[in-house]
């Protein structure tokens, strides 16, 4: 069996969603932790002669090693059989699914290797928190939250547990993300409106904070969760950023977490930012925030001609009037 291929989680049924939910709720009370590294790291540690069978739910949750049904409990095996996560390969069972830990949430995520259509949750995430845990004002009044591109939902959880809004919106084109959001979100206890659709086509509502973590890899192959288009990588971005700072209400912020190929020194995010955002409308403060991620990307052909792929964020202010 093609372990590789991923469990279809955009149609979990209700019942399957449950036991996914029942299993994030066990595993945190058993404080269960696993950071979720780059997919290049990942392989580089699963190529390791003495990592080819899980030893303990690490290896089984974290890394989607293969295991002989013994490695766990009952309660856990069974609900793993349960939700349909399971796979029969030659080398044992593999989970279809990862669960990684973020402060003191856990999130499901797609198991290894990453599809076309995964829902993404790595080193990015992380970045994306802490940018967001920088940058948001516990004491700010906030009515609408907006997500674009949830994902995980890591980055929803993380905001609407810093502002507590009032109404916390998630978008996401691809319907695999919700369903797993929605799983992730209830374990945090965060209650959401889940749309999908492309960026904010399916919002019709204002926003007093809009955040976004776009893909961003020039090149990706279509890869819903990577590819960000041309510009180096940075079309998507920009589009968001120009999308959601239109919908932003008076003193309504956009934060946006992303990643750009810096060519001799230049910035072409940050430039065309500049170019598209109406100085006497909005406000933009931008800063790079880790100078070299994703290092690997510079062996693909669309960038030949970049130095470095920076991350970096940009909170977009509109003016009030």
């Amino acid at each position: 069996m093609d372990v590789s291929v991923a469990l279809d989680l955009g149609r979990l049924d209700e019942r399957a969603s449950n036991v996914l939910g029942r299993l994030l709720e066990i595993l945190k009370a058993r404080r269960y932790a696993f950071i979720t590294p780059t997919p290049e790291t990942h392989a580089r540690v699963l190529a390791r002669p003495e990592r080819h069978r899980a030893g303990d739910v690490h290896d089984v949750l974290g890394w989607n090693l293969p295991f002989g049904p013994e490695l766990l409990d009952s309660e856990l095996l069974t609900l793993l059989r349960e939700a349909g996560v399971l796979v029969e390969a030659t080398d044992g069972l593999r989970c279809t699914v990862r669960v990684a830990s973020l402060g003191d949430e856990l999130y499901l995520h797609s198991g290894f290797p990453p599809q076309v259509e995964s829902v993404f949750f790595g080193p990015d995430t992380y970045r994306f928190a802490r940018f967001l845990c920088d940058k948001l004002d516990a004491d700010r009044s906030i009515a609408v939250l907006v997500d674009l591109g949830t994902g995980a939902g890591a980055g929803a959880v993380v905001a609407a547990q810093r502002v507590s809004p009032a109404q916390v919106i998630l978008t996401d084109v691809n319907p695999r993300s919700l369903a797993v959001a929605r799983i992730n979100l209830a374990c945090a206890g965060v209650r959401a409106d889940f749309r999908c659709g492309h960026v904010l086509e399916p919002v019709t509502e204002p926003a007093d904070l809009i955040i976004a973590n776009p893909p961003f890899i020039a090149g990706d192959n279509g890869r819903i969760y990577s590819d960000g288009g041309d510009l180096d990588g940075a079309r998507a971005s920009l589009d968001w950023a120009t999308a959601g700072s239109a919908q932003l209400t008076s003193g309504g912020r956009m934060l946006l977490y992303t990643g750009v190929g810096i060519i001799a020194g230049v910035d072409p995010l940050l430039n065309a930012l500049r170019e598209r955002l109406d100085a006497g409308r909005f406000e933009l403060s931008y800063e790079e925030i880790d100078p070299d991620i994703f290092g690997e990307s510079l062996d693909l052909e669309a960038y030949r001609d970049v130095d470095r792929i920076a991350a970096v964020g940009a909170v977009i202010t509109r003016r009030t009037s």
